[in-house]
Order: structure tokens, then sequence, then C-alpha cells
């Protein structure tokens, strides 16, 4: 099966909306994983424009894994390392962007990144890169120790199936890297079938569109038929 991890940021945008603690993240993540979700993935960014860190210390709590989503600084890494959480998976930031815009430059930033990944990953915590597409860039992701890359699916998203087969070349650039694969952005329930026939894909991360829907069926429902759709095999008429 090809593990679902449901991104809560979105509710805890809608809550600082208003201020207060309605509508609570943590909630939702609860609910996810009671309806399916194998881990819950959150972003604590810089500005703190959605999850606080409140949250991700209550998220910890939980019974699935947490997938801290990151950047590569001094400040997010102390965080991680005092929270240890199942994952941290590093990413792009920029304040004025609306959501990542692309992958991690993981070539271009290769010196920097290496200690952080050390360190991470000496505190027990498993390290993913958010990269797009790129044979270079996978390359550069196994070179610098990192178990997991989770491929940048926005192009494919906003693109359509032109984008595939730079993801299927990827993907089997991770499988000869020997890294695990997962993948990410813009996914919604008329594009994920065939990104789930990704060789080797064992988890994608899926935020913004099942929040927006849940809107209309409730999350419950949503998380249930997202994951229905990326494992068909597995589901029971």
């Amino acid at each position: 099966m090809i593990r679902l991890g449901v991104n809560i940021d979105h509710v805890a945008t809608l809550r600082n909306a208003r201020g207060g603690s309605h509508p609570d993240p943590v909630s939702a993540a609860q609910l996810a994983i009671e309806c399916g979700a194998d881990g819950i993935t959150a972003h604590l960014r810089e500005d703190r424009r959605h999850i606080r860190d409140a949250d991700m210390q209550r998220l910890k709590a939980l019974s699935a894994p947490l997938n801290f989503e990151m950047a590569a600084t001094a400040e997010m890494v102390d965080i991680a390392c005092a929270l240890k959480p199942h994952a941290c998976c590093l990413v792009p930031e920029k304040r004025e962007e609306v959501t990542t815009e692309g992958g991690l430059d993981v070539v271009g930033h290769a010196a920097a990144l290496a200690p952080i990944v050390q360190r991470l990953t000496q505190n027990g915590i498993r390290v993913s890169l958010f990269i797009d597409p790129d044979e270079q860039q996978i390359r550069t992701a196994a070179a610098l120790g990192a178990p997991v890359i989770e491929l940048h699916t926005g192009a494919y998203a906003h693109n359509g199936e032109g984008e595939l087969q730079r993801l299927f070349e990827a993907a089997r650039v991770a499988r000869d890297c020997n890294l695990e694969l997962h993948a990410g952005h813009g996914l919604t329930y008329d594009n994920v079938e065939a990104i789930r026939t990704l060789p080797h894909l064992k988890e994608l991360n899926i935020g913004h569109f099942l929040i927006g829907q849940a809107v209309f069926e409730g999350l419950g429902p949503t998380v249930r038929r997202m994951k229905s759709l990326m494992n068909p095999a597995t589901t029971t008429p």
C-alpha cells in the first residue's frame, strides 16, 4: 500500500484567520488518523503563518508518525532536534510565497545541507528532501545521506500528463540510488491515479486539496476516498 500523509497546515490557516483555537489542527489530525491517514505532515514556517510551535508539540503526541516540514535553518533544526518527530522534510521557503513553489536546490546548497542532514539523522530523525524530478538533484540527495526524497509534483499538477515522464524517470533514478520515494504537491482526486503508478512509490503527502474538499464532504470521507484512489486494489467493494 502507498501511505497517505495528511498535511493539516490549512486547518491552522482557517483558525488563525479569526484567532482563538477553532478549528483545531490537532483535532483534525486525530480525525484523519482515525479515518485512515498513515501519518500527519505539518510545516512550521519561519513566520508561523499557520502551524505554531505549540501545535507541533501536540501533534508529536498523537499515535501516527509526524512528518515535520521545515526550512533548512538553524532555528528549525534546533526545534526539530528538541521535538524529535518521526521525520523531517527539508523544503525551500520564502516569506513572500503563498505555498512552496518548487523543490529544494540540493545541488546548489549541498555544502550547507550536509551538516543539517547529519545532525537530524544523529538525533534519530528520518530525513527527506523535497526536490524537483531531476537526476542531478536526486543523486546529490543520495550523496548527502538522506534516506528519502519527496518529488515535487507541482509541475504535473499544473501542466498535466506531459510532466509524467519526468516523474517516472526520477523514480527510477531514486530506486538506483536506494532512496525511498515519496511525492506531493497539488494532488487531487483527479490526478492522483496516474501518480500512484510511479515505480517504487511509498508515500504521498497531500494537504490543501484534502482540507478544501473536506468543506464539501467532511474530512473523514475525503481521507478515505483519497486512500481508495491511491490503493484501489486494496479497497473492498
